[in-house]
């Protein structure tokens, strides 16, 4: 003990390097000490809330007692340095890097194309890392070389907690799995390491290689001998008592009195879900008391200590007992692992306490997950009070009071019934908890959780619930709470099919969610499915009585409850299903080489090891400053005052619309149709707008100034906001659409309509918002110049508008503002409008304080004040024949444009663009852009596109139902010809490249679409409880290309350096052009091309060095800036050509070095601009997607089982880049019409603001099997090398899981049918985008186990006296 209690400074090491700090701010978390205080920035702040993985990194701790290194990964945004005294810390650049060689994790990652943009690339291998370092301590047997002893599914559940915006996971989870040893090699994707036909073992001789032997050190020597010290406290406000009586002590002293604060510290995850503003004032670090870590299971029970971390109590939950727990221990001790590995995710619970969640749930309402499993198991706690230790029932304390700062939570016991299992009492346990969120696998909170217990007995009347026990959970009230009247209901009962329906009606009258809870009616119809669930196997139905209702239904007779196991204990537990394996194919063609082939990015691994610098990896200069935004939380109000709380006043500056210099203007954005100011002046004109910027020493102290500042408003003499488009309609407040961009209208509607069978009139479709989530926020850093200029980076899609904007503000000419973008860490449309405020406030403050200024604009912050995708109200009339051929199309659309103009205006036809993929006849619309009191709406991937494809479908999907017939057949019906798609687009297509048919049919057969969807039908007749759809969905994109600069010069050594306007946001422009430039100056000697690729460096875009960059977005900008490229360097071989004809004249052969050599001898100018000006501005793409799906109609459940995609990218200029985009903008798209719930306030503030709540796709949400196939079409005349886009258009495709998702449902409602229990149409209604879990479940019908129950009631009334 006594050396346990040794004190020092705070001593730890980063990737072996020792840090020993003599002071630090004990609220200093490990992120911020990595990227503030060293050169390692691999871990990135995606969200500082532990709901991301991209600051990932592994701890690891040594054990002096049993002398041993623990290895664990955790979230360092959520880490406080103090608690990792002793500790080494590995960051991605510790695993390799460039000069000391990559770890083949980055290796494989690149060679797996699993990096795009590359900012969460360094969490996921982390997290990759840290659960091969843990297998491979494992006892399991020696893999084959080259693998390790992870598996197959442990390798996607490492990175199951890491969220990626770019990839769609397919190539990131294959990644994972090359290290499994049972893994089939032959399942795993496209990558770059082997080639087709290569036998297994040349595959996997060729993965850069991993050797179980070669240990990793991740625990320094030197560390060992400062592992047992324990921070001194006379020299840091962090307390670390060793034992229960020395805690008590400090808590009862003079540390915590005269109002001094303090906090009880594990492992500080709860602030990534209530934000701290406050400062303590002391610390007390409760990791160090032995009795709060113990961990003991007996046949008795278990009993947890409340230090114990999730992760920790889980693998003890899972090892093989030496002592006889009793069937009851077993399967409780498997349940509650099982469940608690879908709480939050891997890194979180690694570092999570018990006792803290616990203390969460009972003082502020969090809605646990563990507080609900242990009120289900009737547990206790031990408490550490004021008076004296104290123990207590848990659902005891749930009833109390919240816990005062002073009692501690010591430890939670869970008891263990005995088996009572014997041929006289035929008892038995049954065991079950139940969870249904978002996200199946975890990192996404409950909708509501459940624990269900019950002793029952088997007589030869039936089975006799002796006693049972219902917890309910995260459901809408404060506490987790029993259905005791429910419990009431059953107790000493004869089960029955009647008992049964009885208890469920109850259960719906007693789980009851408060009001303002989000889907309450869907809540309460989940605690019925659960008790359903849990219950319906005990009844006495058996399926040869009940006419074929129980088809598909896990039936559990009388016999089989009595007989079911000798152990006595009872389980209906439902397994995860892991990704299968997928295909790629992928045409290309060598004609262009290197141009054409599937290299893999070149920054990939560089990406990986966490070298690639984003804005907020670049050291802060001297003297730096940090800003944050203080925005109004009000739609229409006036703006009074600013008020910051009083310790914020003295190391703070606001800058405001008051602080622009004379001559500059008030403006902070910039879009073809207009500006937008910087700041509100005197008024707020909506929720989320940008009323000031302040400013601190540290971004935390901003982030913190700015949260609490408060604004003073004034609503007198104010309008009422407008916020709906209704609202916007009655007020006339609209945005104009300049007649340069407005969509034509095609043929003669009336006509159209006289020629239709039938009609559908004034119907009516909704879109929502949707947020683009780039895993790199808003970032800028602004730092002043000489003679007033002022170099500005920022993480923009279009620096030149930046530029603009700045200078603009400044009041001072262009060529003062020097704006440089290297790199994107994701941006989707996000990066272009919005992120020009934001370096526009970075430069104003540096302009008025004279020093430099950064900014990294905090997750929640940047959700509201982003804007998101366009809200739509769509009102459509149809005609069509009784063949389903539709004759005339009219659409009335309403588009929520926000406050300001932003790029609204494209919306309308962009979105016509896209619904003219079918042949409508003829099609005219009335399309108005409303102004409202919301945060301006902005493009986002697919802008308006994505609506405009999907109200296509919903239509044709309307006709199908209306008129009985195979939806696909409808959309046969209405595919274009190749004259009518020229009608409709303009005679964009040139003969011979109109493909979309043909992907539809060779479509149809690699998917077996019409097997499938007949084996679907017999699934469904067959299966009560879970149904499946299908669907085949085409996609037609019109693409425009625009101007485009581009720079060319060859140093000295034959190095080439190429600028261009585009910027790499993780679409792999830098790649394609380097394989252009390499192409395009190979033409003076083709067997040059493969050493001049590696001479190639693209760099940074700089406005003062190339102009007229404009905007990287639309997804044509790599092309052409690859057409830029080309023309630079047709230039210089022009001029290099005669002179590699003197040299080979003169000696036979040259090579590019002495070519270049000479060249600069004799003069030649060796740089080369150009501005690449599209002769054909449009022309469009085609594929096609079939997806099915699988809905569990219990609890609305989306499982999308399989994707096909074919894409037609012409000739692609990289088909590895091009097949990444494609799967990236795919899972991209399932987001919007599946996962992505954009929530507002009744003042339009988004609330869904976090990663807590709103839930973008992860690896357990794809298409479990994802097969991508990219069409090679040949040559186009008109395009760059015969290529065409690739990112935005599958996006549109990913309508074929919801319009799947919608056909399942189908089938639930023809169930519902059937049973006479539905009375609206079975096919006619109306699916909501997102189909999130609450409106699958809706549509499905929300008292489903109800009239399932009833049907059986009424069915067969004899068996059930």
């Amino acid at each position: 003990m006594e050396e346990t209690q040794k004190k020092g400074n705070l001593v730890f090491a980063v990737n072996g390097d020792r840090f020993e700090l003599p002071s630090v701010d004990p609220s200093t978390t490990l992120l911020q000490f990595l990227r503030s205080e060293t050169c390692f920035k691999s871990p990135k702040l995606g969200c500082g809330e532990g709901g991301c993985g991209a600051c990932v990194v592994l701890i690891s701790k040594y054990d002096p007692k049993f002398k041993k290194v623990e290895d664990f990964s955790v979230s360092s945004c959520l880490t406080l340095l103090c608690s990792l005294n002793g500790c080494s810390i590995t960051t991605s650049e510790g695993l390799g890097n460039t000069r000391d060689g990559f770890h083949s994790i980055h290796e494989r990652f690149a060679g797996f194309h699993a990096s795009q943009c590359g900012f969460c690339t360094p969490g996921l291998c982390m997290s990759l890392f840290s659960a091969l370092v843990n297998a491979d301590k494992g006892n399991k047997p020696n893999p084959p070389p080259g693998f390790s002893r992870l598996t197959s599914s442990e390798a996607e559940n490492a990175i199951a907690g890491n969220l990626c915006r770019c990839t769609g996971y397919r190539p990131i989870a294959d990644a994972c799995k090359t290290y499994a040893a049972d893994i089939d090699i032959e399942d795993l994707g496209f990558n770059s390491f082997w080639k087709k036909g290569d036998s297994k073992e040349t595959k996997v001789s060729k993965l850069p290689p991993y050797d179980l032997t070669k240990n990793f050190s991740t625990y320094p020597e030197f560390l060992k001998s400062e592992s047992a010290k324990i921070l001194d406290s006379s020299k840091y406000p962090w307390y670390s008592p060793v034992s229960i009586e020395e805690l008590w002590s400090l808590l009862n002293s003079n540390v915590t009195e005269n109002g001094a604060s303090f906090k009880l510290i594990v492992g500080n995850t709860g602030t990534g879900y209530y934000k701290e503003t406050q400062r303590y004032d002391h610390y007390v670090d409760l990791r160090h008391i032995p009795e709060l870590s113990i961990i003991k299971r007996d046949q008795t029970g278990i009993e947890v200590g409340a230090t114990v971390t999730i992760s920790k109590f889980i693998s003890v939950l899972k090892e093989e007992s030496n002592i006889n727990l009793g069937s009851y221990g077993k399967l409780v001790s498997q349940k509650l692992a099982d469940h608690m590995e879908k709480i939050a995710t891997p890194f979180v619970r690694n570092s999570a306490s018990v006792g803290g969640n616990l203390v969460m749930a009972q003082k502020n309402g969090f809605p646990s997950d563990i507080a609900t499993l242990l009120l289900g198991l009737s547990a206790t706690v031990s408490l550490m009070t004021s008076h004296g230790p104290e123990n207590l029932t848990w659902e005891e304390l749930l009833s109390r009071p919240p816990l005062d700062s002073k009692t501690v939570l010591l430890s939670v016991c869970i008891p263990f019934k005995k088996d009572q299992s014997s041929n006289q009492t035929h008892s038995r346990f049954l065991f079950e908890t139940y969870r249904t969120a978002p996200r199946p696998h975890g990192n996404a909170l409950a909708y509501v959780n459940a624990a269900f217990q019950a002793d029952v007995s088997h007589s030869k009347n039936g089975v006799l619930i002796n006693n049972i026990y219902l917890a309910f959970g995260a459901y809408g009230t404060k506490h987790a709470t029993r259905a005791k009247k429910v419990e009431e209901c059953l107790m000493g009962k004869l089960f029955s099919v009647h008992v049964l329906y009885e208890a469920l009606k109850l259960v719906k009258l007693e789980v009851v969610p408060e009001d303002g809870t989000l889907h309450p009616e869907y809540r309460s119809s989940l605690a019925v499915s659960y008790v359903f669930e849990f219950l319906y196997p005990l009844t006495d139905v058996h399926s040869s009585i009940s006419g074929g209702l129980l088809d598909g239904i896990n039936d559990i007779s009388d016999e089989e409850v009595s007989e079911s196991s000798n152990n006595g204990c009872i389980s209906q537990g439902r397994k995860q299903t892991l990704l299968s394996s997928s295909k790629q194919i992928v045409e290309f063609s060598t004609e262009y080489s290197p141009v054409g082939e599937p290299l893999k990015k070149i920054e990939a691994a560089m990406q990986a090891a966490g070298e690639a610098v984003y804005v907020d990896d670049i050291p802060s200069p001297p003297n730096c400053l940090h800003g944050a935004f203080i925005y109004s939380t009000k739609p229409l109000a006036g703006v009074k005052g600013i008020q910051l709380e009083p310790n914020h006043l003295t190391d703070t500056t606001i800058i405001t619309y008051k602080d622009i210099p004379t001559g500059g203007a008030n403006a902070g954005a910039l879009s073809p149709f207009g500006s937008e100011p910087l700041f509100a002046e005197d008024l707020s004109r909506c929720a989320g707008d940008r009323i000031a910027f302040v400013v601190a020493d540290s971004q935390r102290s901003a982030d913190v100034a700015a949260t609490t500042a408060l604004i003073e408003y004034d609503t007198t003499n104010v309008d009422s906001p407008i916020l709906t488009v209704e609202e916007a309609v009655e007020k006339s407040s609209f945005i104009q659409v300049p007649p340069s961009v407005q969509p034509a209208q095609i043929g003669d509607f009336s006509k159209g309509m006289a020629e239709a069978d039938q009609k559908i009139l004034s119907a009516e479709l909704r879109f929502g918002s949707e947020y683009h989530f780039y895993l790199e926020t808003q970032t800028a850093l602004a730092i002043p110049d000489e003679d007033n200029c002022m170099v500005v980076y920022t993480s923009g899609q279009c620096p030149e508008n930046a530029q603009s904007m700045i200078a603009s503000c400044l009041g001072v000419p262009a060529h003062n503002i020097r704006v440089i973008t290297r790199r994107l860490g994701g941006a989707f449309g996000g990066k272009f409008v919005k992120a020009m405020p934001v370096s526009t406030a970075c430069a104003l403050a540096a302009y008025k304080l004279r020093r430099p200024v950064r900014i990294y604009v905090n997750r929640n912050s940047d959700m509201i004040m982003t804007g998101g995708r366009h809200p739509m109200k769509v009102t459509y009339s149809v005609g069509f024949k009784s063949s389903g051929k539709i004759t005339a199309l009219h659409l009335d659309i309403l588009i929520n444009a926000g406050i300001t103009v932003d790029m609204s205006p494209i919306i309308p036809s962009y979105l016509i663009n896209t619904l003219k993929k079918y042949n409508w006849g003829a099609l005219s619309f009335d399309i108005r852009l409303c102004k409202t009191n919301l945060t301006s709406k902005t493009i986002m991937r697919g802008p308006g596109e994505v609506q405009g494809s999907y109200i296509a479908e919903a239509i044709i999907e309307h006709v199908a139902s209306l008129l009985s017939i195979e939806v696909d057949s409808v959309r046969n019906e209405n595919v274009h010809t190749f004259e009518s798609l020229n009608l409709f687009y303009g005679n964009v297509v040139a003969e011979g490249e109109y493909t979309l048919p043909s992907i539809l049919d060779k479509l149809a057969v690699s998917s077996s679409f019409f097997q499938r969807s007949k084996v679907i039908k017999q699934f469904n007749q067959k299966n009560t409880l879970k149904k499946r759809g299908i669907s085949r969905v085409p996609a037609v994109y019109h693409a425009s290309q625009r101007p485009t600069p581009g720079k060319v010069s060859i140093l000295q050594d034959g190095s080439i350096v190429v600028e261009v306007g585009g910027v790499e946001v993780g679409q792999g422009l830098v790649t394609k052009v380097r394989q252009m430039t390499a192409y395009a100056l190979s033409s003076i000697e083709s067997s040059w091309a493969e050493d001049l690729l590696e001479k190639v460096r693209v760099i940074q875009a700089d406005t003062l060095s190339v102009v007229q960059g404009g905007v990287t977005n639309g997804s044509t900008t790599s092309e052409s800036s690859c057409a830029a490229v080309k023309l630079c360097c047709n230039i210089l071989v022009e001029r290099l050509t005669p002179l590699k004809k003197q040299l080979q004249e003169k000696n036979g052969s040259v090579d590019w070095p002495t070519l270049i050599l000479q060249a600069q001898k004799q003069s030649i100018n060796l740089a080369a601009n150009s501005y690449y000006v599209p002769k054909f501005l449009n022309y469009l793409t085609f594929g096609a997607a079939v997806s099915e799906v699988e809905i569990d109609v219990l609890t609305g459940e989306t499982t999308i089982l399989q994707s096909d995609v074919i894409y037609d990218c012409g000739q692609s200029l990289n088909p590895a880049v091009d097949l990444g985009q494609t799967e990236g903008s795919f899972v991209q798209g399932i987001g919007f019409f599946m996962n992505e719930e954009y929530l507002t306030n009744e003042d339009g503030l988004m609330v869904s603001n976090s990663t807590w709540t709103y839930n973008i796709p992860t690896i357990d949400t794809i298409p479990q099997n994802f097969n991508v196939h990219l069409v090679n079409s040949g040559h186009h005349e008109q395009r760059v090398l015969s290529s065409k886009t690739s990112g935005e258009p599958p996006l549109f495709l990913a309508a074929s899981v919801h319009c799947a998702t919608r056909a399942a449902i189908r089938a639930a409602r023809e169930q519902l049918k059937h049973w006479d229990k539905l009375d609206e149409s079975v096919s006619e209604f109306y699916l909501d985008v997102p189909a999130i879990l609450p409106v699958v479940k809706t549509q499905c019908g929300l008292d489903y186990a109800e009239k399932f129950v009833e049907t059986l009631l009424v069915r067969q009334p004899t068996c059930f006296k």
